[in-house]
This record gives structure tokens, sequence and C-alpha cells, in this order.
């Protein structure tokens, strides 16, 4: 658990990080996809630490995925835009609105429960069907990515953000399958087809669309599929007696997480009121 939540620290300050970086880098065209800008925030030491970040994040959460089941890491890595709000509420000197405090108890109260009830991580190899259904998701995620991006405005951040949690959702259940180093297991080509496609498609649905809901269809595409594959093929468990109190804690830390969505890319600081000279 601690594994967990130290990953979810590590991605949310590296998205204040990097959102610092990018606004401290010149202008650039003002285009969706700005090469030199970000070249001139590579060139940032918090950028780089960002990236830093998530790395580390990435490895947390790689060893939490091998002893924890996936909902619980799925609704820690959640909670990272629990972490992001609160950082930027004090480097960014973004005003937190009073139900997004309550948000982000919320989040924390939902992971607590989930640290009280859940059980180990189950053991079952995954069947060679889960293997390839895998690696057809990731697939059709990059399918969905064409579709979604013919879409009217509306509705094209959340289908967007939603492969995009489909494809960490992928991420996540190959990171379970992965058992040594064999190129022949298609779980490997769906972890990387995956990830790069969610990467792809929640990066147009931040540029092209609406944080709130882009974010909003991720968090719920990367924790409830994986959370149900979890249970139902690879036999995650609760502690005895305490099932009741796992699905509580998921759908609280979800909820809460949701809330804060508009913390999936680090907002802005609020511009400083110019003083008012006397006339």
């Amino acid at each position: 658990m601690i594994c967990a939540l130290a990953s979810s620290v590590c991605f949310g300050a590296a998205s204040v990080l990097q959102a610092m970086a990018a606004r401290a880098a010149e202008p650039g065209t003002g285009g969706g996809v700005d090469v030199a800008l970000m070249w001139r925030a590579l060139r940032q030491w918090r950028y780089l630490a960002g990236l830093g970040a998530d790395g580390l994040g990435f490895v947390l959460q790689i060893v939490a995925l091998r002893t924890l089941p996936i909902y619980v890491v799925g609704a820690a890595l959640a909670a990272s835009l629990a972490v992001t709000a609160v950082i930027a509420s004090r480097v960014l000197n973004v005003r937190l609105r009073r139900v997004e405090w309550w948000a982000v108890a919320v989040v924390c109260a939902g992971l607590a429960m989930l640290a009280l009830a859940s059980g180990k991580e189950g053991h079952r190899d995954g069947s060679e069907a889960l293997r390839w259904a895998l690696l057809g998701i990731s697939f059709g995620v990059l399918l969905l990515g064409v579709v979604a991006g013919r879409l009217p405005e509306r509705s094209r951040a959340l289908v967007l953000g939603l492969g995009a949690g489909f494809g960490f959702g992928v991420v996540e259940i190959a990171v379970r399958l992965i058992d040594g180093i064999d190129f022949t297991d298609p779980v490997w080509y769906a972890l990387l087809v995956g990830g790069g496609a969610a990467f792809m498609l929640l990066t147009s649905a931040l540029q092209r669309g609406s944080v709130t809901t882009a974010t909003a269809g991720a968090v719920l595409g990367e924790t409830i599929g994986p959370a149900i594959v979890g249970v139902a093929w690879l036999g995650d468990r609760t502690r005895e007696g305490l099932n009741w109190l796992a699905i509580l804690g998921f759908a609280v830390a979800v909820a809460g997480s949701l809330t804060l969505a508009r913390f999936g890319e680090a907002p802005a600081p609020e511009p400083a009121r110019e003083p008012v000279s006397p006339s």
C-alpha cells in the first residue's frame, strides 16, 4: 500500500512541476502540438524533475501491482488528483473550493477503507484468451481514438478520456500478467501499444476539449475495468467479511477523484488582482 500511495504522490507532484516548467517557457505557436515548446520545457529543471517523478511513480506502480489487488492500486493512482490539487493550492496559488477540500478528505477516507479491507493479490496467471484479449483491446483503443476525433466537441473529450483510461487499464493488467521477459507473449505488446495509445489519446483530449471531462473519463476507464478483471480472472480478494468495505472504499475514492477532475492537468495560477489606484 505504501508503494501505491507513493506512486500517486509522484504522479501528482510531476503534474505540478511540468505545468510550472511549461508556463515558464517562452510561448510557442499556440498549436495543439508544439515541438519547439516541448524542447524549451525539456531544458528546464522542473520539467526534468517532473519526468523523473513520473518514472519513479511508474516503478512504484509496478511494485504495487505485483503485491496488491488491482482495485487498490487503481484507486490510489486516481488519488494523484488529490495530491495535485493540494500542491497546486500551495505552489501555484490555486484556490480550492470548499467542496474540493472535502473531496480530498473523501479520497483519503476511501483509501483508508481500502487499506483495511484489501487482501493479498490474486495468484492466477490469467488465461491465454485474456492475454490476447488485452492485445486486442490495446489496438481497439487506437481505433477508438480515430473515431473519437470525428465526434462533436462536447463528447470528444469524454470519449478520448475513456479511451485513454482503457489504455492505462491495459497497462495495469499487463503488469500483473508479465512473468519474465518473453517477447512471444502478447502481453508485452499489449503493454506497449496500450500505454502508447493511452498517452496519445489523453494528450489529444486535454488539448482539444475540457480537462475536467477528459480526466473524469480517464479515471473511470482505468479504475473500474481493471478492478473487475482482477477480481473475476486474477483472483484478487478482500479480507474475510470485508467485501462491503472494499466496495465502499473503492467507490468513495473514485467519486472523490472525479470531483477533483479539473486537476487532471495542473491548472494555471489565478491571476493576481491589480490594485485599484485612487482617482
